[in-house]
């Protein structure tokens, strides 16, 4: 029996269509058949082979919803066939470093990240560890929680285990693949919610994601003084990958608020040290969550009705969904999906 892989062979090659045999799930895994996956920007640092130990041809996809369709040996017994499952940038952990001994999983030092520790979802069937599948809820089709396994956890856990409060004033800068699932759930949160963004003309969206707020960061007045003019950021999640764009909101924190950045960029920020000694500002990188932080966030946007901004895209056109991901034209998600 054979499965489609959208596959790269080369760094930075295109993503092609390849069959190959249906793996067998060993020890503590399943094989999930696989019907959708989102495309992330993460995705590069293996289509382009910037990470260690990459092996190549790399079959991408870390944001992977679908139907376990066979148990290993030994694999927890609570696992069936046929139970809905995502798996997201948490693919698995080792369970013996330091960091899994302290139960900080997300942070384990072997970190099995779907497409780079082993193949991702950009294919019809996938095997993966028992201890990286969160459990779909009913209410959400496999489109919406597939991109919830990254672009969602990591805007749903930044917030929650941020220092903001219900009826903190919190900002989400960028209102993009990320930054827009950001502003819905910190209005669900309860949270009075601003949008950062580029240009007046976005002002009506960020009210529809449901802001409460809306900065321009072209317009004359700065973002920090925009922020300062609402009574200062308790919480700022940054999700634009702008070093410079992150930097400017820090003076717009309230005293003893915190910058949390889930959006990369290789530039540095240009922060002093005066910016947070005096009234004790914090800045710290958020890294995404575990399977249970996935199960969370797929609850609670089926609780409140959050569903991200996606395109469908059948698998046999996963290169054309990469290149528009790359060109910055999603609104907001490429999701591919298997179905013939």
């Amino acid at each position: 029996m054979t499965m489609r892989v959208a596959q790269v062979a080369s760094p930075g090659g295109p993503l092609e269509i390849a069959e190959r045999e249906v793996p067998q799930p060993g020890p503590g895994h399943v094989r999930v058949a696989v019907e959708a996956c989102g495309v992330c920007h993460s995705d590069v640092l293996f289509v382009n082979g910037m990470v260690p130990g990459l092996r190549f041809p790399v079959v991408a996809g870390h944001e992977i919803a679908g139907r376990i369709e066979q148990v290993g040996e030994g694999t927890y017994s609570g696992w069936k066939v046929g139970d809905r499952v995502g798996v997201g940038w948490f693919g698995g952990s080792c369970g013996h470093c330091t960091s899994c001994r302290q139960g900080d999983f997300i942070v384990c030092e072997n970190l099995k990240v779907p497409g780079w520790a082993y193949d991702g979802g950009f294919a019809d069937q996938v095997i993966a560890p028992a201890d990286a599948l969160a459990r779909i809820p009913d209410a959400l089709a496999a489109t919406d929680a597939a991109p919830l396994g990254c672009a969602g956890v990591t805007t749903f856990n930044g917030l929650r285990r941020s220092s903001a409060r219900p009826g903190d004033l919190v900002a989400v800068l960028g209102i993009g693949g990320l930054g827009h699932l950001g502003v819905k759930y910190a209005a669900a949160m309860g949270f009075e919610t601003v949008a950062i963004a580029r240009g007046a003309e976005k002002a009506d969206f960020a009210t529809e994601l449901g802001a409460h707020h809306y900065i321009d960061s072209t317009a004359g007045t700065s973002v920090a003084d925009a922020l300062r003019a609402l009574g200062g950021a308790k919480v700022v999640l940054a999700t634009a990958a702008n070093s410079g764009a992150i930097t400017a909101t820090v003076d717009g924190l309230r005293p003893l608020g915190e910058l949390v950045v889930i959006g990369a960029d290789s530039e540095p920020l240009g922060i002093n040290p005066t910016q947070l000694l005096m009234s004790g500002k914090v800045v710290r990188g958020h890294p995404s969550g575990t399977s249970q932080d996935v199960q969370d966030t797929m609850a609670f946007s089926a609780l409140h009705g959050i569903r991200p901004m996606i395109e469908t895209v059948p698998l046999v056109e996963a290169d054309e969904a990469y290149r528009k991901m790359l060109s910055g034209g999603a609104r907001f998600r490429m999701v591919l999906t298997t179905a013939t």
